[in-house]
């Protein structure tokens, strides 16, 4: 557990840019004034974010997670969060960094 702690602390220092763009719109409660955490352990895995409130989770997802096993994992990752109550959101990275509007309004959505 030490060392998933440690690796939450890494990875908030160094969101990859897509993250850095949704959590400079989800900071601050600036995002349908609800409050967001980034990089958040929750039993072994380690989410990007997730709003308690809402029991939301938000995942955003690179090429990496096309792959046969990375699919295989995150159904039963998703599995495993719903089965702790949370809802859990999919992005793609490519669509943060081109279709960034279309995202938020489709987010947006979702949590009203």
């Amino acid at each position: 557990m030490q060392d998933l702690k440690m690796l939450v602390k890494e990875l908030r220092k160094n969101l990859t840019f897509p993250e850095q763009i949704i959590w400079q719109v989800l900071r601050n409660r600036s995002f349908c004034s609800k409050k967001f955490r980034r990089q958040v352990q929750i039993d072994n895995y380690i989410v990007d974010f997730v709003c308690y409130d809402l029991n939301l989770i938000i995942e955003l997802d690179g090429s990496q997670h096309l792959t046969e096993e990375a699919v295989k994992y995150d159904e039963e990752r998703t599995r495993v969060l719903k089965s702790r109550g949370f809802n859990v959101i999919r992005y793609y990275n490519n669509d943060v960094l081109n279709n960034l509007d279309e995202v938020l309004e489709d987010l947006y959505k979702k949590l009203n």
